[in-house]
C-alpha cells in the first residue's frame, strides 16, 4: 500500500495572528521608551525645581531596563537616557546660537551615558550589584568632567540635590559621594521592589540579597543623617559685611559684549546707588564690594576711560571692589578678576583657568569655521588660561574667586579653600543665556560647593541671579533676573576644612577603583561561564 504524503494545514491557534506580532514589536519597545522617560525624569529633579528625589525613580527606572541586558542593549538603552536627561537640561547652550551647537553636545555627552549603560548591565549580575552599578554611574561622571576638551561636569548628578537630604554628604566626600549615595540609593529601591516581588530564592539566598538592597537604601540616608554636624554656619574668623553688585545689562543674548561701555556703566551706576543709600544709613557700609564676571569688557589697563569710572565708584562706597574685567596683557587675552582698591587703584588679579570651549576658546577652528563661519565669528581670539588659584586678601578676609563655568569643576573651587579662601566668590555672566535654567542650574552648583567646604558663598551675575549663600547651602538673599540690584549682608568667615576638602579627589577616584573592580569581576564571571558553558 502507498501512502502519499499531502500538506496539513496547522491549526489557527498556532498561526502567529497580526495583531499578536504588533503587540510583541510594541513590547519591545517598552524598555527603549521607559529608558528615555527615566532620562526626562532626572531632568525634572533639577533646578530650578525643587524635585530633587525624583532622581531615586528615574535611576530605579533606569536599573530596571538594564538589569540583566546584553552590552550591545545596554548600549542603546543608555544612550536613550542620556538624551532625555540631557537634551532638556542643556538646551540652554542652543538660546542664541541655534540647536546645531546644542544637539552635537548633546549627542556626545550621551555617549558616556551609553557606556555607563553597558557597566551597569554588566555588573548587575553581581552580588550586591546596586553597589558597583552606582560606582560605575561616577566613574562615568568622573570621565565627562575631564574629556573632551577638559570636560563637562554639567549635570553631575550631585548638582539637583540642593534641597535634598542627601545634601550633607557633600562635606564628606564632595560631588562624587553625593552623587554616589543617590544612585546607590535609587539602584537599591528597584532592587528591594523586585526582591519583595521574587519568591523563587531559597529563603537564605533571598535573605542575603534582601538585606544588601535594603542596605543600598538605608546606608545614604543614615549617612546623610549622620553627616549633618559638619554642616555648620558659625563664623570661626569673625564676619564680614559683604556688597554683591549686578548692575544688569542693556539686553539680553551675545549682543551684550557689544555694548561694553554700557554694561560697565551700569555696574558703576549702582556701585554708586550703594555708596548713596550707605551715606544716608540705609544699608550698612560693606567691608568689600564683588562685581561679576564681564562687568568690565573694557580694558581698565589699556583704556583710562574705563579706570576712571572704576575708580569713581570704589572711591564713592570707599572700599574695595572685586571687577571681573577682559584685559590683554602681553599679547594673551584673559578673563581677570582685579581688585581695585579706593587709594592705590588695582592691587591684585585672578585670570580665570578653567575657560569654556567654544565659548572662550575655540577648539578644531577650522573644522567649525567650516561648517559655521559666523560660530568662528563670535570666538575671534582665544583667551589664554590663568595658572594660579585666585584668593584675594581683602583686609584680612580671604575670598576664593571660582569664575562662572569654574563652579562646575570640584578641582577649581577646592584649591580656593585649601589656599586659605574663608569664603568663596563665584562671578558669573549669564546674560548670553537670557532667561532660561542655565543660572539656576549654576546656582544650585554653589549651593552645593558651600556645603562641600563650609563657607560663604556669594554669586555676583552680571544680569542675575545673583545671591547670598550660607555655608549650609541656605540662599538667604537674591535679585531677580535682568534688573539693576545690590545686596549687602553680613557673613561668617570659616577656616575649618571639611573631610571633603581634606580628601580633594581620593573619594572619587576610590569609586572609579570601586567601578573597575566590578566591571572586571563581571567580566570574567562572564567568561569563565562560557567556558563552562562549552566544556
Amino acid at each position: 500500500m502507498t501512502v502519499t504524503a499531502t500538506s496539513v494545514d496547522q491549526p489557527d491557534q498556532l498561526q502567529p495572528s497580526a495583531s499578536g506580532t504588533r503587540g510583541a514589536r510594541l513590547l519591545r519597545l517598552v524598555p527603549a521608551v521607559a529608558s528615555a522617560l527615566c532620562g526626562v525624569l532626572l531632568y525634572v529633579s533639577f533646578p530650578p525645581r525643587t524635585l530633587w528625589w525624583l532622581a531615586l525613580p528615574a535611576f530605579a527606572g533606569f536599573a530596571w531596563v538594564l538589569r540583566g541586558r546584553s552590552w550591545k542593549a545596554a548600549l542603546g538603552l543608555g544612550y536613550l537616557f542620556g538624551l532625555g536627561f540631557l537634551l532638556p537640561l542643556l538646551v540652554w547652550t542652543g538660546v542664541e546660537v541655534g540647536p546645531g551647537p546644542w544637539l552635537a553636545l548633546v549627542a556626545i555627552e550621551a555617549i558616556f551615558i551609553a557606556l555607563v549603560g553597558v557597566g551597569v548591565a554588566a555588573v548587575s549580575r553581581l552580588p550586591a550589584w546596586p553597589l558597583w552599578a552606582a560606582a560605575v554611574w561616577i566613574a562615568g561622571e568622573a570621565v565627562r568632567a575631564r574629556v573632551p576638551f577638559q570636560g563637562f561636569p554639567w549635570g553631575k548628578i550631585a548638582f539637583g540635590q540642593a534641597d535634598g537630604v542627601f545634601l550633607p554628604l557633600a562635606a564628606v566626600g564632595g560631588t562624587p559621594v553625593l552623587g554616589f549615595a543617590v544612585v546607590l540609593c535609587g539602584f537599591g529601591l528597584y532592587e528591594a521592589g523586585r526582591l519583595i516581588a521574587e519568591k523563587r530564592r531559597s529563603r537564605a539566598v533571598w535573605r542575603g540579597a534582601a538585606a544588601a538592597a535594603l542596605l543600598s537604601v538605608a546606608v545614604p540616608v543614615v549617612g546623610a543623617v549622620a553627616a549633618r554636624p559638619l554642616v555648620s554656619d558659625k563664623a570661626e574668623d569673625g564676619t564680614r559685611t559683604v556688597a554683591v553688585i549686578q548692575g544688569n545689562v542693556p539686553r539680553s543674548g551675545l549682543e551684550f559684549s557689544a555694548q561694553r561701555r554700557a554694561v560697565l556703566d551700569h555696574h558703576v551706576r549702582e556701585t554708586l546707588r550703594l555708596a548713596a543709600d550707605v551715606k544716608a544709613g540705609k544699608v550698612a557700609r560693606p567691608d568689600f564690594v564683588l562685581w561679576p564676571e564681564n562687568s568690565s569688557d573694557i580694558d581698565p589697563f589699556a583704556n583710562p576711560d574705563a579706570a576712571v569710572v572704576i575708580n569713581e565708584a570704589a572711591k564713592a562706597v570707599g572700599v574695595p571692589i572685586s571687577v571681573g574685567g577682559v584685559v590683554e596683557r602681553d599679547g594673551k587675552l584673559l578673563n581677570e578678576q582685579i581688585l581695585w582698591d579706593p587709594v592705590k587703584g588695582p592691587t591684585q588679579t585672578y585670570d580665570k583657568r578653567q575657560i569654556q570651549p567654544f565659548g572662550e576658546y575655540l577648539p578644531l577652528r577650522g573644522l567649525v569655521g567650516a561648517i559655521n563661519k559666523n560660530w568662528t565669528g563670535m570666538v575671534r581670539q582665544d583667551f589664554s588660561r590663568g595658572s594660579k588659584p585666585g584668593v584675594f586678601d581683602l583686609d584680612g578676609a580671604k575670598v576664593g574667586l571660582a569664575t562662572c563655568y569654574e563652579a562646575a569643576f570640584d578641582w577649581a573651587v577646592r584649591d580656593t579653600v585649601t589656599h586659605g579662601a574663608e569664603m568663596i566668590s563665584v562671578p558669573s555672566n549669564n546674560a548670553t543665556f537670557d532667561r532660561s535654567e542655565m543660572t539656576y542650574q549654576q546656582l544650585a552648583m554653589s549651593r552645593i560647593r558651600a556645603v562641600e567646604h563650609s563657607r560663604t558663598v556669594t554669586v555676583p551675575v552680571t544680569s542675575g541671579v545673583s545671591a547670598v549663600i550660607m555655608p549650609d547651602g541656605k540662599i538667604t538673599q537674591k535679585t531677580g533676573m535682568f534688573v539693576p540690584a545690590y545686596l549687602v549682608q553680613k557673613v561668617p568667615l570659616r577656616t575649618s576644612k571639611t573631610p571633603a576638602t581634606e580628601l580633594g579627589i581620593l573619594p572619587e577616584m576610590a569609586l572609579v577603583l570601586v567601578a573597575a573592580g566590578g566591571v572586571g569581576w563581571a567580566i570574567g564571571s562572564g567568561l569563565r561561564g562560557r567556558r563552562a558553558g562549552g566544556a
